[in-house]
Parts: structure tokens; sequence; C-alpha cells
């Protein structure tokens, strides 16, 4: 990293810190996770101005840490967004992170917050100072393990998602108000998630995932309405090294109601099958063929190093680096 951040990254009394339950980053000063604050006047928290991105660690490696962080600079520069970290130096703080931590599975998120404007500027958000948030936290499921074994079960809300004239889904937001009221819908149906809709009635996504439907043994993923996803990036990938035909296009209400198998893929979880989509049972209440393949596909090829960036751990934390666990095994 640059001098400058690198004098700011250390600071006394590291060394004696309890870092096990996460470490963070914020705006140049690194703390553990518990430890970690933002002004309550700042724009990111009073308005949701912030950008976010996450990126996974499993078997002691991130996985696909630039397309992430490609994204991340995309979504800041969309809200127009510019901290003072380049691309390399939020690398280097993530690993940075994770390494205190010495956690081989990890929820690593990296935020972009907009402060408020000084005293005496116009208020306005050109005028705010942007900074930078990053953390380490131990790994954070979406569906358990087991829930992913036997098929999420999921409702299709009757909340609308926010339009993307309105918001757009592809510069990953806090604007979560609609996915939180799908949530509770579905909680209240006794059901784990909810899929969103658009005001045509078309497949978007859901809180925090995006959503596939297969059709006559056809992958297929919406064009519109969601987060440009990594996850699903991946299960592309997946799909041509398998030789599943997948395809994006609009996936009307009546199609997925009547789809042959669905699933969901997210960075906290992979790819995730769902066995009951409202009253509906698929298949026989179990993952559908295609959606176990590719998951078992996807866990398999990441515990042999696809796309991974390996992290170099201390010397300290080798005897804990055995024996990880993960959903396939």
């Amino acid at each position: 990293m640059a001098d400058n951040l690198t004098q700011t990254i250390e600071r006394p009394g590291d060394a004696v810190q309890d870092w096990t339950a996460g470490a963070a980053y914020i705006d140049g000063v690194v703390m553990p996770l518990r430890e970690a604050r933002i002004p309550v006047t700042d724009w990111g928290y009073r308005r949701s101005d912030v950008t976010y991105d996450v990126v996974s660690v499993y078997f002691g490696a991130f996985f696909r840490l630039r397309d992430h962080l490609r994204r991340f600079r995309g979504s800041m520069e969309k809200l127009r967004l510019n901290p003072r970290e380049s691309d390399e130096e939020i690398a280097a703080i993530l690993t940075d992170l994770v390494r205190r931590t010495g956690l081989r599975e990890a929820y690593v998120a990296m935020d972009c917050l907009r402060g408020r404007p000084p005293a005496g500027a116009p208020y306005h958000p050109a005028y705010s100072r942007n900074y930078l948030i990053c953390f380490a936290m131990p790994w954070v499921w979406v569906f358990t393990p087991e829930q992913q074994e036997r098929g999420v079960h999921a409702v299709i809300a009757d909340t609308p998602r926010i339009p993307l004239e309105s918001v757009d889904p592809t510069a990953k937001n806090f604007h979560w108000g609609d996915l939180t009221r799908a949530s509770f819908e579905a909680h209240d149906q006794g059901a784990e998630t909810a899929i969103l809709l658009d005001f045509a009635g078309n497949v978007t996504e859901g809180p925090g995932f995006n959503v596939f439907a297969v059709v006559d043994g056809t992958v297929l993923s919406p064009p519109r309405g969601a987060l440009e996803g990594i996850t699903r990036l991946t299960v592309f990938e997946l799909c041509e090294s398998l030789g599943v035909p997948h395809e994006i296009r609009t996936i009307s209400r009546a199609e997925i109601e009547g789809a042959d198998e669905i699933f969901l893929s997210t960075t906290a979880g992979g790819v995730m099958p769902v066995s009951r989509l409202g009253a509906r049972i698929l298949g026989n209440d179990r993952p559908g063929p295609i959606a176990s393949s590719l998951r078992k596909a996807f866990w398999d090829r990441r515990r042999e190093g696809w796309h991974a960036t390996p992290i170099a751990y201390l010397r300290s934390q080798a005897g804990e680096l055995a024996g990880e666990d993960h959903p396939m095994r």
C-alpha cells in the first residue's frame, strides 16, 4: 500500500488486540470489529448514501477478489463516490484484516460511505467527503447448509422491487426497504425468503441473491432489475463447463411458478436450490438435478482453487488452518 495509508493502518497496542470476532478498517484506522463506529450524522447512515460489496473467503482464499473489486469500483463511480484508496490498496486492506482474524472462512465487506458537508459548505452531496469501511468477520450463511440440502422454501412477494429507474440495482446499495418488507411477507407465511417481481410482473431478485429458473433444461436468469452478481457469473461459467444451456431473458411470474427447478445464488451461500415456492412443491420436495450439480461443482472447484486468491496467514496461525468444514462435505 501507499506509504501515507500504511502509516495510518497500524496503531499502538495492535499486538494485544483480540481479532477472533472480526477486524475492521475505517478511514485509515484498523480496530477489532466490535469497536467499529461511524458518526450518526454521516449521510451514509442518515440517507443510505453508500455502496458496498462482499467477497467470501473459504478454504483460506478469496473467491473472485478482482471481480468484486471491479464491481465495487463501478458501483462507486455510478454513485459518484471516490475514496482515497486505490483498488490495490483496498485488496491489501482486506487481506490484512483476514490475516489478523486468522479466519479460513470469512465474510469480508467493503463499503464506501458519503460523510456530510463540512461547516460552511453548501448542504449538498457534492461537497461531502467519501470514506472507506472494510471488515472481516466469521462466515455468514444466507441459508444454512441444512436448508440448502433440503431446498430453500420461498414465496413470491406482493411487494414489488424498487424500479431500476429510481434506484440502479447494478450499483450495490442499502435501499432494502422493499427487500425487508418482502422478507417479512415470507416469514409470515412460514417460508424462509421471497422473490420479488417488477411492476410488469417479471422476476427480479430476492433479499441478497440472484434468481434462476430451469425451464425445459435451460437455466434462465432475468436481464433487468437485479444486481449483476459475481456468483451469477460463476453459475454461467459452470453451465458452460457442464454443457447446461443457459440464457439471460425475462422470466414471468407464470414461468417461474411453473419452472422445473428454481435456485438462487449469492456470495454468502453459493448456489442454493429451492424446493418450495409458495404452495407448490418442486420435484420431490428436494433440490433438482441441475441445481444440485451446479452446487456440487461450485464447491468442488472452489476447494480446488478455482478463481482463488490465497491468503498468506501468519505462521502462528498454522495450527488453526486444518479441518475446515463446508456444506458439501
